[in-house]
């Protein structure tokens, strides 16, 4: 929220500045787009081989080899979710919220991609469906699958309201991360990252730019649909703020458990292959 200097008057061509055309910085028409057909048509015949229910306000995590699906299915009532991904061969490369937001935008809905962190900047996921893309950008500018909330944390709780609380999406995720990966609290806690989230409702106020959440649209047997693009470890936190229609870290918001599950295709799709890690050699001008 920025805050007016009374001091700093604005200058006499400020509604020329305000009306300069914005420029897309990373426009991604070079980017190859996404064969959603031939993701589409290998989902005949599958089989689902896993499924891990995620309770309220509790995390879990799952494995997906690549060239598999996976789903994240709303099972019972509004529930929002916060996901985490890894590579599951090394967990130092991850999701990386912020260059997927850059490239594909605030929200992510079919045909978008989970991009990995540096060095490796791949495409880890493809959305290959969304039940909840008639829902668009509504009247407030909000919209579902963002990817510019960080997840609820107890850090925050305590500066804002005071004490503890210790299901917030983060501290589920530690927790899940820690014992998937074998690890202590506080060894697992740098590994757990900014998250896709799923199903939830958020954009930001027009007046101040302010983040703020919305109850969520989704309804049970709604769910957004992947195809692991390399092998992945994912995380998902059924977050304490159920549809987030009123607040989040608490108990007394209604939640719900989230379901995914894991499909393994007769055969990958046609022609796809694994991703390659990002081509950069890294010298970095030495």
């Amino acid at each position: 929220m920025k805050l007016k200097d009374p001091e700093h008057a604005a200058p006499a061509d400020a509604a020329e500045k305000r009306h300069v055309t914005p420029i897309v910085c990373y426009p991604v028409e070079t980017l190859p787009p996404p064969d959603l057909s031939g993701y589409r048509a290998a989902r005949q015949g599958w089989e689902k081989v896993a499924e891990v229910t995620v309770p309220p306000r509790e995390a879990r995590t799952f494995e997906v080899p690549a060239g598999s699906f996976f789903r994240i299915v709303s099972v019972e009532g509004p529930q929002v979710g916060d996901f985490n991904l890894w590579n599951a061969a090394d967990h130092a490369e991850r999701f990386y919220s912020g260059k997927t937001r850059a490239l594909h935008g605030t929200h992510l809905s079919t045909g978008d991609r989970l991009w990995s962190s540096f060095p490796a900047m791949r495409p880890m996921a493809t959305i290959t469906e969304d039940t909840l893309d008639w829902y668009g950008f509504d009247d407030f500018g909000g919209s579902v699958h963002d990817v510019i909330g960080t997840r609820c944390d107890p850090y925050t709780n305590r500066l804002l309201a005071g004490g503890d609380y210790h299901h917030c999406c983060h501290s589920n995720l530690t927790r899940a991360y820690a014992d998937a990966a074998g690890l202590s609290l506080a060894e697992a806690e740098p590994f757990v990252h900014d998250v896709l989230n799923v199903f939830m409702c958020t954009g930001f106020t027009r007046d101040t730019g302010q983040y703020f959440m919305k109850a969520s649209p989704v309804r049970p047997g709604d769910f957004l649909e992947f195809f692991a693009e390399i092998d992945l470890l994912g995380a998902l936190s059924a977050c304490p703020g159920g549809d987030c229609g009123s607040k989040h870290s608490s108990d007394v918001a209604a939640c719900h458990p989230l379901l995914v599950e894991v499909f393994r295709p007769k055969a990958p799709p046609a022609g796809w292959q694994p991703p390659e890690k990002n081509a950069y050699g890294g010298s970095h001008g030495r």
